[in-house]
């Protein structure tokens, strides 16, 4: 599970807000998810102190839903402050699960030393956030397992010194706040282990470059399915006419999520049984998945995206969910195509509204998307001022990445 998206819980009272932010290897697969969190007060009092916070960070992340539905099989990034570190109390989550990142906040001294030492010892990984090399911070790097550093904080001939140094020593380093291909290329050039950002959503753009043929017959695919005139028995041609995407759309319908009286064992029954408007987004769906060259996690953020906008819309009584769920899913098409969202929406039949959401942000839907990325990207102050219901938003998240869960295994085989 795209792209980039976050939790809540609430606690005795209080909202701990969880965040998760995914962390790639080289090949842009998912390596580890990184729990957010915010150690300073926000507006609307979204949640409280550092040491409070990352307290239900934790309850929420591993007592309370659990860590699997979280992170999956993946390890778990969590940011720590000076008393979670030097009270012990990271000995209480699991090993074999969990990365402890050490804020750039926290103060070094012989106690946060021995601390850290002591949970190396342990068996737990180390990292270290933000990090800017000085030689006080030797004993730091000596612990440490991996070191993110912050490209765009520091410029790229000062990040070319840091991996001269930091590499003298048997550390995994990652580059955080990646948020252009270029970027992406520059670290990766330079060795970098693992990556953080938003570079895949803002992929690199040639202007001459033609979109695929095969990416063309997919995209041709999609505009045909999203014609707001569509006739039903056009829409089970198009369905009928790729005999993989017929295979799944049927096995979908059949599935325990409707738990249908009898076995649906034709297109035309599919549709009568599901509605054309239900089938025609889970046939994008399936069509954006089958993209065989784009990272999985992609797919994954388009869909909790497209479920979480839904839900949203269905929470806040906004009328035609379908659109919402259509916007969310159509996020990331840009960086499935490769080309400008401008361009891609410009191909596609879709309402002027859908239009402004994607490419401008505008309007009712342009501002659900907006919040479901906010939301993404851990940024708790603007969910709070978006003016979205705080629960509703919580309970579409945790909603949408169940569902999504669900419907992976029926999009890879």
């Amino acid at each position: 599970m795209t792209e980039n998206a976050g939790l809540e819980k609430v606690s005795s009272g209080a909202t701990a807000l969880v965040g998760r932010q995914p962390i790639y290897g080289r090949e842009v697969d998912v390596f580890a998810y990184e729990l957010l969190f915010r150690n300073s007060e926000v507006n609307q009092a979204c949640f409280v102190d550092g040491d409070m916070a990352t307290a239900q960070v934790m309850l929420n992340a591993f007592m309370e839903i659990g860590i699997d539905n979280i992170v999956d099989q993946h390890l778990a990034f969590i940011n720590l402050t000076r008393g979670f570190i030097v009270a012990g109390h990271c000995l209480a989550l699991p090993k074999d699960r969990v990365v402890l990142e050490v804020l750039e906040t926290v103060e070094v001294d012989e106690e946060v030393i021995t601390a850290l030492t002591r949970l190396s010892k342990e068996g737990y990984r180390i990292a270290l956030d933000d990090f800017v090399y000085h030689e006080s911070l030797q004993p730091l790097v000596d612990l440490a397992d991996i070191i993110k550093i912050d490209v765009m904080e520091l410029d790229r001939e000062t990040i070319k010194e840091h991996v001269r140094i930091l590499r003298q020593k048997p550390v995994k380093l990652l580059a955080e706040k990646v948020e252009t291909h270029e970027d992406f290329e520059f670290c990766k050039e330079l060795g970098f282990d693992h990556f953080q950002g938003y570079f895949f959503c803002k992929p690199k753009i040639i202007t001459v470059k033609r979109i695929p043929a095969n990416r063309m017959a997919t995209l041709t695919l999609l505009a045909q399915l999203q014609d707001p005139n569509l006739e039903i028995s056009k829409l089970e041609r198009i369905i009928k006419q790729d005999l993989s995407l017929s295979y799944k759309v049927l096995r979908y319908v059949n599935s325990a999520f409707f738990a249908l009286p009898k076995k649906m064992d034709s297109i035309n029954q599919a549709v009568c049984m599901v509605g054309s408007e239900h089938l025609k987004i889970w046939a994008s769906l399936i069509i954006l998945a089958s993209m065989e060259d784009k990272p999985i996690a992609l797919v994954v953020t388009a869909i909790v995206r497209g479920k979480m906008c839904e839900k949203l819309a269905v929470a806040h009584g906004k009328a035609d969910p379908e659109q919402y769920f259509t916007v969310g899913l159509f996020s990331v098409l840009d960086g499935l195509f490769d080309r400008p969202m401008e361009d891609i929406v410009q191909s596609l039949p879709l309402s002027e509204e859908v239009h402004q959401a994607l490419v401008k942000r505008e309007g009712t839907l342009g501002s659900t998307l907006e919040c479901v990325l906010a939301y993404e990207r851990g940024d708790w102050d603007f969910v709070c001022g978006s003016g979205m219901n705080l629960d509703a938003t919580r309970t579409s998240y945790l909603e949408a990445i169940s569902w999504a869960s669900s419907m992976l295994p029926l999009l890879n085989n």
